[in-house]
């Protein structure tokens, strides 16, 4: 019996079985070598979960959100967020520009893959760019020309000695567009032909990229290139910013580079990691918003853990925990939080994350109390605090507080441009960083 292509489209962090979901009754994974290859990597990287059962088909989906083909089986999987307030705190978190795009309309929103707004958001970027003037950059060139250009090549016309020419050497410095930033812009704008779902969006990103392409030369986008274009990023690039961070996000949410391995396997579809952009969106929030304080990603606790000089056989480095934020002021850590995106109001917080915190709690001796911030979609949502205690003597050695984040009221927040609504930030960021004082 051959089975029919079907859709399957579920919400961050929800389960479908065929108990509620008749697409996935009676359906079994594709026994394809290719099939096995995708659903394996989902698995391993804990992206996707696939469970085949007596009825049919589970699937599980986390904190990435995005389209996945699979054999003839298509999974959507869609943010919490409405799409309106998801690409303000998009733009807000990544620096993207307020310009007018395709998917400020509510109808392309909701049906549409999430890759659909970063893609939307790309061609107008694009466009954006190419109505100011693409970067051009000088770039040395030697060649013969029947005209002078720039200054003849004096040493190359000794070495030529005798020889008569209707041409000469010549060195000049010609300004164009073939630039590393114009390469990816193209090869970006080719990639969100391919991942967008919406047919006027594919046709736009081809259409932006037909017209730069005939200026520039091809390149394959990989973690080489990206690296090359974060060091060309300065003031004089800074209209490309933009453009390049959202390339850069298309590229990461195509493939996934599992821990360990130096190759990177690429995904039939697109998978945006919801965490990151998250832990992205508080960083700005948090750097902003509290005067007085230093904000550090991810910084180091170095020194925390050691292996023992006599007792570390295969000689391994020690391990260095790292809080997604550490809050500091006058050199003293003030707070030290964690961002999961996680809705820990409606479910329960997982043994390693819980585990995590504690470390980060008792690495802090003046205070010794870590903080998870998570996304609630419950206004009731309150934070939450659990004591580490001795279990001999029974008292407190450290705190972990849950404090929920709530991203709508945030897009509010960050929208508000007013006096008041500065304030307002301040109050909520400082709550964020330190709960109720």
């Amino acid at each position: 019996m051959i089975s029919t292509p079907q859709e399957i489209t579920l919400s961050e962090w929800e389960t479908k079985g065929p108990d509620d979901c008749k697409e996935l009754r009676g359906r079994f994974l594709d026994q394809s070598t290719a099939a096995k290859a995708v659903v394996a990597t989902l698995v391993d990287s804990r992206l996707l979960e696939l469970t085949e059962l007596r009825s049919g088909l589970e699937v599980k989906a986390f904190s990435h959100v995005g389209r996945l083909r699979i054999g003839d089986m298509t999974i959507t999987v869609l943010p919490k967020l409405r799409g309106a307030s998801l690409l303000k705190l998009l733009r807000y978190a990544y620096g993207f520009r307020r310009l007018n795009v395709i998917s400020d309309t509510p109808h392309l929103i909701e049906p549409c893959g999430f890759e659909d707004l970063l893609v939307s958001q790309l061609n107008a970027e694009a466009q954006e760019l190419l109505s100011r003037g693409l970067q051009r950059s000088y770039i040395t060139r030697k060649e013969r020309l029947a005209s002078p250009r720039g200054r003849i090549d004096i040493q190359q016309l000794a070495l030529d000695g005798a020889t008569v020419t209707a041409t000469l050497p010549c060195r000049h410095f010609p300004r164009i567009e073939d630039t590393l930033l114009n390469r990816v812009l193209v090869a970006g704008l080719r990639l969100a032909a391919t991942l967008a779902s919406s047919i006027t969006l594919r046709r736009e990103s081809r259409r932006l990229a037909a017209l730069i392409e005939e200026q520039v030369s091809p390149i394959a986008l990989n973690s080489t290139v990206l690296a090359q274009v974060e060091r060309k990023l300065n003031r004089l690039t800074q209209s490309y910013v933009a453009a390049m961070s959202i390339i850069r996000l298309l590229v990461e949410a195509q493939g996934v580079t599992l821990e360990g391995e130096a190759t990177t396997s690429r995904l039939p579809g697109f998978l945006f990691d919801m965490n990151t952009f998250f832990q992205t969106l508080l960083s700005r929030f948090l750097r902003e918003n509290l005067p007085g304080y230093n904000v550090l990603d991810e910084k180091a606790l170095r020194g925390m853990m050691r292996y023992h000089p006599a007792f570390n056989p295969r000689q391994r480095r020690s391990p260095t925990p790292r809080p997604d934020y550490i809050i500091s002021q006058n050199k003293s850590i003030r707070a030290i939080l964690d961002a999961k995106y996680r809705d820990l109001w409606e479910k329960h917080l997982p043994r390693e994350m819980l585990y995590q915190l504690v470390v980060y709690a008792i690495s802090h001796h003046q205070r010794p109390e870590s903080t998870i911030l998570y996304p609630a979609t419950d206004l009731k949502a309150k934070e939450a605090k659990l004591d580490v205690t001795d279990p001999t003597h029974g008292g407190q050695i450290g705190r972990v507080c849950l404090r929920p984040v709530n991203l709508e009221r945030m897009e509010s927040l960050v929208s508000d441009l007013t006096n008041e609504g500065r304030r307002e930030r301040q109050s909520y960021a400082r709550r964020l960083a330190f709960g109720v004082v």
